[in-house]
């Protein structure tokens, strides 16, 4: 398919005349547009939930969350990498993104950069790209082919691929193990995708991401458990956790706390299970840490 006629690339019959809306007209425009994405994106609820469950043994299993994109679709994919490592206590060696043009790219516009499928190669071959890895590719076009090339190679490779466009029947698409395709038609700008696709990519991203995190047992209720305390604030918070969580008093979770040596995951254990401190870590171990597990193997073995 020609550029031109991609969907993304259409003049959007809803916005013609948005240069000369009052500043009121003109965010009701966009916000009704908005709108569109979130049903799009909804659409495709099976397909997210497929990926999820496709992708979190491999990382339970060891595996990476590598993003890869370019231009916006990859800033985006930087930005929901990054904050994984603070919000659920992973490691930059856990997940991370890759974008054309590489680091400066995130802040400059490097021209050429995404035309290239020979630097996707290049940049997945440098982080030694395995089968145990989930490689989430995005593309607005499904058709960039820095991002195409990627996808390829960690088929090479092995690697679970995921591809997010909002064109049907994309390279992207058809080359993905787990498509995602939310079709948000054409952008209140032309061709500013941005916009609608750059809104769609970050609510599938949310999804994948939190998905697989919850999936991985980086999460207890709603309540994320992984955080580190390693000072004042962070130490407040993780006795906030424990005591929701077990619906206990700040004291106990704090007590707790001292005992599993700062680890949130098994303090929490050990006041669900009342065991001993050996106890809750070998039902961590036996559950892959993951906590909600960890309780019921403790109550059915109570049984």
């Amino acid at each position: 398919m020609h550029f031109d006629d991609l969907l993304t690339e259409q003049r959007n019959h809803r916005s013609t005349h948005i240069d000369r809306e009052s500043t009121l007209e003109m965010v009701a425009t966009i916000n009704r547009e908005d709108h569109r994405v979130a049903r799009a994106v909804q659409k495709q609820l099976p397909e997210i939930a497929a990926a999820i469950d496709a992708a979190f043994p491999k990382f339970d299993d060891g595996g990476r969350l590598i993003y890869v994109g370019a231009g916006t679709s990859g800033r985006l994919g930087v930005i929901d990498a990054t904050e994984l490592q603070p919000t659920y206590g992973l490691t930059a060696e856990q997940t991370f993104g890759l974008i054309a043009g590489g680091t400066e790219a995130l802040t400059h516009t490097i021209q050429a950069v995404e035309d290239s499928p020979e630097l996707a190669q290049d940049d997945l071959a440098a982080v030694n790209l395995g089968p145990k890895d989930v490689v989430i590719a995005s593309a607005a076009s499904g058709q960039t082919p820095y991002t195409v090339s990627a996808l390829q190679f960690a088929q090479d490779q092995g690697a679970l691929g995921i591809g997010f466009s909002c064109i049907e029947d994309s390279p992207l698409a058809n080359l993905a193990d787990y498509p995602i395709t939310p079709v948000v038609g054409p952008e209140v700008i032309t061709g500013a995708t941005l916009l609608k696709a750059g809104t769609a990519e970050k609510m599938v991203l949310n999804m994948l991401s939190t998905g697989i995190m919850v999936k991985s047992g980086k999460v207890y209720q709603n309540l994320m458990i992984n955080v580190v305390p390693s000072n004042g604030k962070t130490f407040e918070r993780a006795k906030k956790i424990i005591a929701e969580a077990t619906q206990t008093s700040t004291l106990a979770a704090e007590r707790a706390l001292d005992r599993a040596g700062n680890n949130v995951p098994l303090a929490i254990v050990l006041i669900e299970t009342k065991g001993t401190i050996a106890e809750a870590k070998a039902l961590l171990g036996a559950t892959n840490g993951h906590v909600s597990q960890a309780v019921k193997l403790n109550d059915s073995q109570q049984d």
